[in-house]
């Protein structure tokens, strides 16, 4: 911004928004306190639950190999399951207190990350003029929006919207619903907040349900937040990303693909083996209907950044080479998936911290380079959300 260039965690904001554009001001995340090393993660989970059986504990050592994580945060506890024990017994009805230890700590590590990221974003919180928070690990009314309010000290005249159980997309559809907000609403500033924990579907081994081990081997918790607005004033706030256009589709007839039940022994997920095919067969057309909005034609994919969240590494790679990709350009998303496992909707902010990261590394030769890029999500539906994006600070 001229003479008014600041910086924010080492970034600096190079260029200007579009008048109107929404654009991304700030990033944010936290964790619970329990970090699980994928090493140590099969004894302890077959330790904790009490369970024996040596062919799921070999299943599940295939798996975590598999899923290319490396560490996770999670809330569920030694301290937990003594207080809770009927956590780990087949069969018990526990959504009550599933729900009980989720609905707070997600609210928590809402709070913490919003205030992570309005600390960076440098203005004051009485400044927030609207709300959205995105969660599929609590249920409760009032919801955990107007926990988050409360916990921040957001004026009671603060507009707020929730969105719940979108799983892996939630947090770009958060992201879509914030930018809409935030154009329509002329010096509006919008708190995004995402929060997650696996904890509301914990479950012991069993030999009827081995696609369980899938969610052991690769989620994670934790909460992310972001602000976003339109025109950011010179000098006192740093734009990161414009967020240009916003689309969803869903894909008629794959309600079952990402099949989840909420019951009496909490959340249950089925995922389909045929989930990445299904992406992979649908992504090019998608993200063609995004890069179409500002005139690209004969697009070479490696000229733009890819901010997408990794499901697991098996949607990576069939992403990577249905579109030619080079192998850097789904860095940010492999490094979010090594570090913190698939943390469901929030797991799009520390990719886009990461890309941050690496961009401020890199100077490119050509300045064009990785300025446009897409932030991508998959949930059930299946529904893809896509964001065309500028970033700011190369």
């Amino acid at each position: 911004m001229g003479s008014g260039k600041v910086e924010q965690e080492g970034w600096s904001s190079e260029k200007k928004t579009s008048p109107g554009k929404a654009a991304i001001l700030a990033l944010g995340k936290a964790f619970p306190h329990q970090l699980v090393m994928q090493e140590f993660l099969v004894d302890g989970y077959f330790s904790n639950t009490n369970c024996d059986d040596p062919d799921l504990k070999e299943k599940l050592t295939r798996l975590c190999k598999t899923t290319t994580v490396k560490t996770r945060y999670v809330v569920m506890s030694e301290e937990i399951l003594r207080t809770y024990p009927e956590l780990v017994v087949e069969g018990r009805p526990t959504v009550k207190q599933r729900l009980d230890i989720c609905n707070n700590a997600v609210t928590q590590m809402a709070i913490d990350a919003s205030k992570a990221c309005i600390k960076k974003w440098g203005k004051s919180v009485s400044e927030i003029t609207h709300l959205v928070y995105v969660s599929s690990s609590e249920a409760r009314l009032p919801g955990g929006d107007l926990y988050l309010a409360k916990g921040l000290g957001l004026s009671p005249e603060t507009r707020r919207i929730q969105l719940y159980f979108m799983g892996c997309s939630g947090g770009v559809a958060g992201l879509r619903v914030a930018k809409d907000i935030a154009e329509n609403n002329p010096g509006s500033r919008v708190l995004l907040a995402t929060s997650e924990t696996t904890i509301i579907g914990f479950k012991p081994p069993s030999a009827d349900r081995p696609y369980d081990l899938v969610g052991v081997a690769l989620f994670g918790d934790g909460a992310g937040a972001m602000i976003i607005g339109t025109d950011p004033i010179p000098v006192t706030e740093r734009p990161l990303f414009e967020l240009h256009t916003a689309i969803q589709n869903f894909l008629p007839d794959t309600e079952k693909t990402i099949d989840g039940r909420l019951t009496e022994e909490g959340i249950s997920f089925r995922l389909s083996r045929e989930l990445p095919q299904i992406i992979e067969d649908h992504i090019e057309e998608f993200c063609d209907k995004l890069i179409r909005n500002v005139g690209f034609s004969d697009l070479d994919y490696n000229k733009i950044f890819w901010a997408v969240h990794p499901g697991g590494p098996a949607i990576l790679n069939r992403m990577e080479k249905r579109l030619d990709l080079t192998p850097e350009k789904l860095n940010a998303s492999r490094r979010a998936l090594a570090d913190y496992g698939n943390a469901s909707s929030n797991t799009i902010v520390y990719v886009l911290e990461y890309m941050l990261e690496e961009s401020s590394k890199t100077k490119k030769k050509d300045a064009e380079d990785g300025e446009w890029g897409l932030i991508l999500a998959f949930g059930p539906g299946i529904t893809f959300e896509g964001i065309l994006a500028r970033n700011l600070t190369v």
